[in-house]
């Protein structure tokens, strides 16, 4: 049985004393003991079930690597599934719930699946559930969703209690791991004179050395590490950070680290996580190595674990799997943990080395504790079902056949070790096979390099296969130096510290065990725990033609999930090398992606929730909109007046008379949410010719122009006016809700493609309030004011003036959204609210009228212009919309225009924008399809058109649309049959609303109430 021994710990503070419940059952622990090792110590073997076997399972390793023990954590607001009880501290009152079974852990009835594993091999689900086809909807897919996914999530009504935070950091180097190679390479870089950050995943400095043991510098390695530890903390240059993990690697050396701050503690003051967003110079990792497990059947039941964890829960936690551990291994570390635990009074039955002459030194120390040693020997399989009860050994080079049954109540297997290379490979550094190892090493020749092509990455110590303490250490402090160094420090000449541990005999690799096993040993022998892939399944994937690693590892799920192949990457690679007949390192390995473990959706959003999900945007005319009562439209980030509802008013009635009073007399509106993008330099009008659909180089200054831009598989993606304001400035208009996404393209054009273009953008937006002036009494208005000429011939329509109006220095556009004469004045953002209040007092005497959105876009719908978002969806091209006068011949390309060149692109019946009306006047509702003959294959009904806009229009005193037709302007007055709202296409009969094909342009077709 595993237990707490009666002494020892490294971790653990025995005076003080926590309890906790797991699965509602109280335990308790001490401080400084994980969950894992609690559990261990209360004898609780079974922690969880596999997904898709539920199979029993426990824990099988000590850290992030650990496949199988997941709980849900915590309860109501403090929920959290799929929590690594390795990782997981303990602390009083800790609340667990294993995962993945039903309805109780010990008797789960998805057990089921394990005896019906011969039936359910890798891709069964590609094979399955085709017959009878109706089944699918109702029986098959119901209880894949229903067996779908690890754990459950937290309770969609139940607010996160905690709070989360971003953190920015800016350094020369960033040292991931802190174990004695990560301090080591920390001290060096930070000796040189470099600013250095340091993280460790952890809550302890050192790794795995205190625990392996050994001297460095003639100090024990405990002594060494708090010594290294404590000169880093007195450097003003160093940064120390635990239990934060380097989760991911990206371009230009960017990199996030997740820190847990309270998990240990909750409740406890300040952010329960903080997301690292660290801009570093250089970065080096020193993250060690993983060990891995070996593939004999039953290496999945509780009890069975990797030799590593068994030492540490042993050396660290005072805790023991069990009384009588048998230690199968194929390299001399794992001795490590046979010595360890017959020094801690534990029997150890039997090492059994799959190497035909056995170990080194370590060997020689074990046998000279007593403890028997088999070479040539493995595990033919583990008896026992909920907990090991022993174990067949067999000769490894056979076929299984067993050659002694030994009891034990655990089993420590060692299949060597394989270099953390998830944080290497994040950001495109390859790697290199290692033959002696059997593992894959980072490739120094193949580093992630930055714009200038040089590496901005290195690695140190084990996880650069460095796998012995004197070699790690030489590395790390070679590493530090030369970190140091390509930041363009000078570093001391000082030696590496120097080592001493136990020679290692070369290891055996071993994917498989025995060699020669059966068909029934290989479907027991699991590669990935946590997706229950055996041996026989990669195996099968191989035989069925998935040679690719990527395929297989898909078709398997072999490396995916929260594992990302930890445990199982080298040995599921072996395999398929094996059954492929090709070598290891043309197999190749699958992609590693951050972050290296799970992070929480909460540290991802920071302190963006709520409230502040996202920042709200005022313009400076907020506080006048809101208490004159307006009623609230979100556009994008912005909040903008819908219309100003009087008392008694409804929207309805509030549009109408905003609209009325503002063709028939004068208008006003806050436009300052449009977006406004200067592009400067040498270049802009270049660089603005290939943006636009038309030519914006030619336009002349003082000039204004309506621009479509397209993106470059051709569907327009937004419109508006550009103004020329000097030979090499222009100013680009966007709509409100695409200023930042169109500077955001504009930016990757330049800096991606085009980056030789001498060019400046800006995002100038919130600089500027903007005021519409609307009505055919606006220019009266503007020249009350006073202090610039705005006659028709001074400033005709689509050219643009700076000047003074109200002592107020302005920039007025004349321009029109709503057909009527029109000028859109732009006003530095501090004085926008002092400029508006002076249009409302002038504007009295013309009954001046504020209108909101909707009103604008009636009277825009009115003159048949169209609306990004609602004439256009991502499908849609400029010619669809009849803006062919929109788009150059003149110049040879732009973004989108071989794309709209493409046969799809240019057929004859594509949908195109007309106007719709009614013949009751009634408003066709939003969206509406226009109803043609037949159904398609799947049962639909087919259509000829869709409404795309649709209003009362109080103008015309009754409802218009427009809408995208099948060769819809070459059937103007043709009567079309559209869908009523709520309607079920499944029935043979529906309720229609007749309305015929006319032009868009409804309201002054002529123009020329804007022309004024």
């Amino acid at each position: 049985m595993s237990t707490r021994l009666a002494r020892g710990g490294r971790f653990t503070d025995r005076s003080k004393q926590f309890g906790f419940t797991f699965n509602g059952k109280r335990f308790t622990g001490y401080a400084g003991d994980t969950l894992a090792s609690a559990l261990l110590a209360n004898d609780q073997m079974l922690m969880g079930r596999s997904f898709k076997y539920h199979r029993p399972r426990g824990v099988v390793a000590s850290g992030a690597e650990e496949p199988n023990a997941l709980v849900g954590l915590g309860e109501g607001a403090r929920f959290e599934p799929d929590q690594r009880v390795t990782t997981t501290e303990l602390f009083d009152g800790l609340v667990a719930d294993s995962q993945n079974h039903w309805p109780s852990l010990d008797f789960d009835v998805g057990g089921v699946n394990a005896r019906l594993s011969r039936f359910l091999p890798a891709g069964f689900y590609y094979k399955t559930f085709l017959w009878p086809r109706a089944f699918w909807k109702h029986v098959y897919e119901p209880v894949i969703r229903q067996s779908a996914g690890l754990g459950k999530a937290p309770h969609p009504e139940v607010r996160d209690a905690d709070r989360y935070e971003h953190f920015h950091a800016h350094v020369d180097l960033l040292v991931i791991g802190g174990g004695v190679a990560g301090l080591q390479a920390a001290k060096s870089a930070a000796r040189a004179g470099a600013q250095v950050l340091l993280l460790e995943q952890t809550a302890h400095w050192g790794g795995r050395t205190p625990v392996d043991g050994g001297s460095i510098d003639g100090l024990d390695p405990e002594a060494w590490v708090s010594q290294t530890v404590a000169e880093l903390e007195a450097m003003p240059n160093v940064r120390l950070r635990l239990r934060c993990m380097g989760a991911g690697i990206y371009d230009h050396a960017y990199a996030l680290g997740y820190e847990r701050l309270t998990d240990h503690r909750p409740g406890a003051e300040g952010p329960r996580h903080r997301l690292w967003r660290i801009r570093a110079k250089q970065i080096l990792a020193a993250t060690g190595a993983i060990e891995r497990p070996l593939s004999f059947a039953g290496n999945d039941i509780p009890g069975v674990m990797l030799a590593s964890a068994v030492r540490d829960y042993v050396v660290n936690w005072g805790v023991t799997p069990g009384d009588r551990t048998v230690v199968v291994t194929n390299n001399d570390d794992a001795y490590r943990t046979a010595i360890t635990l017959k020094q801690a009074g534990l029997e150890v039955p039997v090492i059994l080395d799959a190497r035909p002459m056995g170990g080194g030194a370590l060997m020689e120390e074990a046998r000279s504790l007593g403890i028997r040693v088999e070479p040539g020997r493995g595990i033919a399989k583990v008896l026992g079902g909920k907990r090991v009860t022993g174990v067949a050994t067999c000769i490894q080079n056979g076929q299984g056949a067993m050659l002694e049954e030994i009891p034990c109540d655990a089993v420590a297997m060692s299949g060597g070790w394989s270099p953390v290379v998830h944080l290497w490979s994040h950001c495109g550094g390859k790697l290199a096979w290692d033959e002696e190892g059997a593992f894959f090493r980072p490739d120094p020749a193949r580093a992630p390099s930055g714009a200038d092509g040089k590496p901005f990455m290195s690695v140190a110590g084990a996880a650069n296969g460095h796998l012995t303490l004197q070699a790690a250490l030489a590395c790390a402090d070679g590493a530090g130096k030369a970190a140091a160094e390509a930041l363009g420090h000078d570093f001391d000449e000082t030696e590496a510290p120097s080592a001493e541990a136990a020679p290692e005999a070369p290891l055996a690799p071993v994917w498989l065990m025995p060699q020669g096993a059966s068909v029934d040993l290989r479907m027991k022998a699991f590669l990935d725990y946590q997706n229950d892939v055996k041996v026989s399944d990669v195996q099968l994937a191989a035989r069925e033609g998935y040679e690719s690693v990527e395929h297989t590892k898909r078709y398997t799920t072999l490396g995916m999930a929260t594992d990302q192949g930890k445990l199982s990457n080298i040995n599921g690679l072996a395999i398929l090398s094996d059954a492929l007949g090709t070598p290891i390192p043309q197999v190749g390995t699958t992609t590693f992606r951050p972050p290296y473990t799970p992070i929480s959706f909460g540290a991802i959003a920071g302190e963006a929730r709520g409230e502040i999900f996202q920042p709200l945007r005022r313009t400076p005319m907020h506080e006048w909109h809101e208490a004159n009562h307006a009623a609230w439209e979100p556009v994008g980030q912005w909040r903008r007046p819908y219309c100003y509802p009087k008392p008694g008013e409804s929207k309805h009635e509030a549009v109408e008379r905003e609209i009325n009073a503002t063709r028939a007399s004068l208008g006003i509106l806050d436009a300052s949410t449009l977006g406004k993008i200067l592009v400067k330099g040498p270049d802009a009008g270049r660089f603005l010719d290939m943006m636009y659909t038309n030519m914006m180089s030619t336009l002349p200054v003082g000039k204004c122009r309506y621009g479509l831009m397209c993106n470059e598989n051709g569907f327009l993606m937004d419109d508006g006016v550009v103004v020329r304001l000097s030979e090499d400035s222009w100013l680009c208009h966007t709509t409100s809700g695409g200023a930042d996404h169109v500077h955001a393209h504009m930016e990757d054009w330049l800096q991606c493609e085009w980056w030789d273009w001498k060019v400046y953008t800006a995002n100038l937006t919130e600089q500027y309030a903007q005021v519409a002036v609307v009505g055919p009494n606006a220019r009266k208005l503007l020249e009350k004011l006073g202090g610039m000429d705005v006659s028709k011939e001074t400033l005709p329509f689509m050219t643009w003036a700076e000047g003074m109006l109200a002592d107020t220095p302005v920039r007025v556009y004349r321009i029109s959204f709503s057909g009527e004469l029109s000028y859109e004045i732009a006003i530095p953002a501090n004085r926008g609210r002092a400029f508006w209040n002076r249009l409302i007092e002038a504007g009295r005497e013309w009954n001046i009228t504020p209108y909101g959105t909707e009103a604008l876009h009636v009277m825009r719908a009115e003159k048949g212009f169209i609306m990004i978002g609602d004439e256009s969806d991502g499908t849609v091209i400029p010619q669809d919309l009849g803006l062919h006068w929109a788009i150059s011949k003149k110049k040879e390309d732009f973004l989108g225009k071989r794309a709209q060149e493409r046969i799809d692109m240019a057929r004859g019946d594509r949908w195109q924008l007309v106007g719709l009306e009614t013949l009751d006047g009634s408003v066709l509702p939003d969206g509406a399809y226009a109803v043609a003959p037949g159904r398609n294959a799947n049962g639909q009904r087919n259509a000829e058109g869709r409404v795309t806009s649709t209003y009362h229009s109080p103008t015309l005193r009754k409802g218009i649309a427009m809408g995208l037709v099948k060769h819809g302007p070459d059937r103007m007055g043709e009567v079309l049959q559209f869908t009523a709202e709520d309607q079920d296409e499944t029935r043979d009969e529906l309720t229609t609303i007749a309305a015929r094909i006319v032009s868009p342009v409804f309201y002054d077709p002529e123009g020329e109430k804007q022309n004024v």
